[in-house]
């Protein structure tokens, strides 16, 4: 009597588990991160500031978020980007760029990792940006100075703004920074990657778009979060396989 039932409840576990890997992974789209000043859903939010405005449609921050991602040294996380002088304005708006794709972009989400760490919980990692956005950033950023490669960790902050820490010299950016990838791939701890792929292409994250347009930033996300559930299936499928045949010889 109990061999049916297990052979049932064989089946009953290889088709569940066939059903999750093959799921659409909608819960990567149009999502906002569980970190310090995201919202819990995307919504809009018609009165964005200045460069996050391209976010006003549907997004992950606030009015107040996007004023103050726009300050020298804000609320937000204590940043001084003057940290090697006064950075150069063409190279700031970069950064104030990077801030609001960060906070206010709902199409992160095929990127998005748990973290454990006191002001959040999930970050991004490897977000593939646009060739062109890195090789502007770069250029942009050449004659501004700082004095560390990773921005993420290792600075001085008993000022209550980051300083550079002792031993660690103010240099152009091309030093710390030498490619345009260094910069991208380096610089917030790998939570971006300079990708092959070029903005219209539907393959990378854009830091810059008009918002008249349309996201093209949907699309990518779409392409990607699509990708990786076809990834899970294709991972799941041999695994599954050869649960199912060990399980269908001990009940032999």
């Amino acid at each position: 009597m109990a061999r049916p039932i297990t052979t049932q409840l064989l089946l009953f576990l290889v088709w569940g588990s066939a059903v999750w890997a093959a799921r659409p992974r909608t819960e990567l789209l149009n999502v906002c991160m569980d970190a310090k000043y995201h919202k819990e859903k995307p919504s809009p939010e018609d009165k964005l500031h200045e460069q996050c405005s391209p976010w006003k449609k549907n997004a992950c921050c606030s009015y107040n978020t996007s004023k103050e991602a726009h300050k020298d040294i804000s609320y937000l996380y204590r940043f001084n980007w003057d940290h090697c002088g006064q950075m150069e304005h063409a190279c700031k708006r970069h950064f104030i760029q990077d801030t609001c794709l960060y906070e206010c972009s709902p199409n992160l989400g095929p990127w998005i990792q748990q973290v454990d760490q006191s002001w959040r919980k999930e970050r991004i990692l490897d977000v593939p940006l646009c060739k062109e956005d890195c090789e502007s950033w770069w250029e942009d950023c050449r004659t501004s100075y700082t004095c560390k490669s990773n921005w993420h960790q290792g600075w001085d902050w008993t000022s209550g703004s980051n300083q550079c820490p002792v031993g660690a010299t103010c240099q152009p950016f091309h030093i710390y920074f030498p490619t345009p990838a260094a910069l991208c791939n380096e610089i917030w701890s790998h939570s971006y990657k300079i990708s092959q792929y070029s903005q219209g292409s539907g393959r990378c994250i854009q830091m810059w778009f008009d918002p008249a347009q349309g996201n093209p930033n949907e699309e990518v996300a779409r392409f990607y979060a699509e990708a990786m559930s076809g990834a899970g299936l294709r991972e799941a499928g041999p695994l599954l396989l050869g649960l199912a045949l060990v399980l269908l010889r001990l009940l032999s």
